[in-house]
């Protein structure tokens, strides 16, 4: 795909603003999309999931931390999105007995602890990076991918300060 690659920061005041982030983009993603959601134990990566979820499969969906399941799904075939916290993993060939590998193809994948992903990250994969930014609850999120990434974000990020 031509065009320049995405990388742009947004600054994020609060759980409010990680969760308006979340619902401008949840109706921008299809199956096939992976988010690798970057970022130190705190920063905002399990808070983001949690509202994308909510935002696609409704307000009072139960979104537990995956941090001990590895792996928790939601909605149906077609439709899923697949929420993982890879920080307990050791391996990169754990991934593929979770079956995150066939989720990348056919499911909206949340990946916590990306790095942990190894060589099976997947190339087109869009990276959120959180960072803190100050004491209290603000933090930004460095949103990182290809030129694809970048097309179909520009309306959210034109909107974004």
């Amino acid at each position: 795909m031509s065009g320049a690659p995405l990388s742009r920061t947004v600054d994020l005041a609060g759980p409010e603003a990680t969760d308006a982030l979340a619902r401008l983009m949840e109706p921008l993603l299809r199956p096939g999309d992976v988010l690798l959601l970057d970022g130190s134990v705190g920063a905002g990566k399990s808070h983001f999931a949690r509202a994308l979820i909510r935002a696609r499969h409704g307000a009072e969906t139960e979104v537990p931390s995956p941090t001990f399941t590895l792996v928790q799904t939601y909605g149906a075939e077609g439709d899923e999105i697949w929420h993982s916290d890879l920080y307990r993993l050791s391996q990169p060939d754990e991934i593929v007995e979770l079956g995150l590998e066939d989720a990348f193809t056919t499911a909206i994948t949340l990946v916590e602890w990306p790095d942990r992903l190894g060589s099976l990250t997947p190339e087109g994969a869009l990276t959120l990076a959180f960072r803190p930014t100050r004491e209290g609850e603000s933090r930004s999120v460095t949103l990182t991918g290809n030129a694809g990434w970048a097309a179909r974000l520009q309306p959210l990020l034109e909107t974004l300060p």
